[in-house]
């Protein structure tokens, strides 16, 4: 990684965060195989320490989290017995939280996807804020104890967004997604504005991350084989998407319009996080 200029490694960054696999990315550059996955590595958790020291103390006033389904190294069917259970074998969950307003990517965690995880993510969460907010999640019961653990009985606006799915007629199976035939507002604690009850916007989210990034892609074989690799890739997209995409709502970036930039990054500062 050393080898290559500024110029460059941004070039390689570029091609990641727009969807591009390791390979498609070192065919499109030039740069050798294990150059650009220790750069996406590097780079990835130098954007995960930046992003921890710098993105806290926010004044969010609407919170949606989600958490996305990807897996690492086989499908879960296919992890051997002696790797099942382990966190990056099987089943791996990226758990996200937004902010409704500024479009901020305020946390995230690689993990799984029960309650250790759930608490893990939201003290989190709780950590970053400087004001009381209303937060969404969906139906998933492992937030209930987590988001009280974190934020009390009375520190948080808290509501449950359970969407309920079914199979409408002329459904062909397997590979077509279930629609969504209704959903239900369920207040859990605080005192929740009902019209601001929603996961759209987290659930928009997860869609960019399956657009822009090829190891979340469904039905194909471009999957991690490293949990850190998955993690620094996540890190990646979201400073990315923070610090140098303009936001076409907003027409700023997210970190310029909670204040905590003033100026849109480019690839060139992604690179330098690494110096």
């Amino acid at each position: 990684m050393n080898r290559l200029s500024s110029q460059d490694r941004a070039k390689v960054l570029g091609c990641l965060v727009e969807g591009n696999s390791i390979r498609a990315t070192v065919r499109l550059t030039g740069a050798a195989k294990n150059t650009g996955t220790k750069l996406l590595v590097d780079v990835g958790k130098a954007c995960q320490e930046y992003h921890d020291a710098h993105v806290r103390g926010l004044y969010c006033r609407r919170i949606q989290v989600d958490e996305i389904w990807s897996f690492c190294y086989a499908k879960q069917k296919k992890v051997p017995e002696e790797k099942r259970g382990r966190v990056g074998y099987g089943d791996v969950w990226t758990w996200t939280a937004i902010c409704a307003d500024s479009k901020l990517a305020i946390s995230w965690l690689v993990g799984g996807r029960d309650g250790a995880w759930a608490s893990a993510f939201m003290n989190d969460l709780a950590s970053l804020l400087n004001q009381r907010v209303q937060l969404t999640s969906d139906g998933h019961r492992a937030y209930l104890q987590a988001v009280e653990g974190a934020f009390g009985k009375h520190g948080i606006d808290y509501a449950m967004l359970d969407k309920i799915y079914g199979m409408p007629e002329g459904w062909e199976g397997r590979y077509s997604p279930m629609k969504c035939m209704g959903a239900k507002k369920d207040p859990v604690l605080g005192n929740p504005a009902s019209e601001h009850i929603s996961t759209s916007y987290a659930e928009r989210s997860n869609l960019t991350m399956r657009m822009q990034m090829r190891r979340f892609t469904r039905l194909t074989n471009a999957f991690s084989k490293k949990v850190e690799n998955l993690q620094a890739a996540v890190s990646l997209h979201f400073m990315y998407y923070n610090f140098c995409r303009i936001h076409q709502t907003r027409k700023m970036t997210p970190a310029m319009s909670v204040g905590i930039e003033t100026r849109q990054w480019t690839l060139e500062d992604l690179a330098k996080l690494t110096n």
